[in-house]
Order: structure tokens, then C-alpha cells, then sequence
């Protein structure tokens, strides 16, 4: 497996970070949100610390109601 360089680094941990900050808009503790969409809290947890796919961040759009333009349509994403 290739090893990540920093480009790649840095897109998941925005993914993370715009994930955790999603969840948090959504006023839902980590368990609660992870319960309520049925997956368990370990998986949020990483997902809100290392990134996901780009498929995790489909489904985790359309558990909250957004598309994934505009989860992506963020100024975290913007510019370096």
C-alpha cells in the first residue's frame, strides 16, 4: 500500500475535523449520533479523528441531510 504523502494527509483530517463539526451542529454527543444512525461509537470517533471515505461521507451526509457538495462546499476545504 502506498504511503500517504502530505496532500492526502491533510484532506483527511479536514474530513475529520468538518465531520466532528457537522455532528456537533447537529447538538448530539458522539454516542448519541452514533447510536442514533446505527453504527458504533468507535467508528464516529474515528471517523472524527482520522477521516473516512469518500462512501462513509456520502452515508454520512444523508444521515444529517446534506449533500456531499455541501459537505465539501466548506472554507475548511479552501485554498492551502
Amino acid at each position: 500500500m502506498r504511503k500517504l504523502d502530505k496532500d492526502d494527509i491533510d484532506i483527511k483530517n479536514k474530513i475529520a475535523l468538518r465531520m466532528k463539526a457537522l455532528r456537533e451542529k447537529t447538538g448530539k454527543h458522539m454516542s448519541a449520533f452514533a447510536s442514533e444512525t446505527d453504527k458504533d461509537k468507535q467508528s464516529q470517533y474515528r471517523w472524527e479523528t482520522k477521516g473516512a471515505s469518500i462512501l462513509t461521507v456520502n452515508k454520512f451526509c444523508k444521515e444529517i441531510g446534506i449533500s456531499v457538495f455541501d459537505f465539501f462546499n466548506d472554507s475548511i476545504f479552501k485554498g492551502k
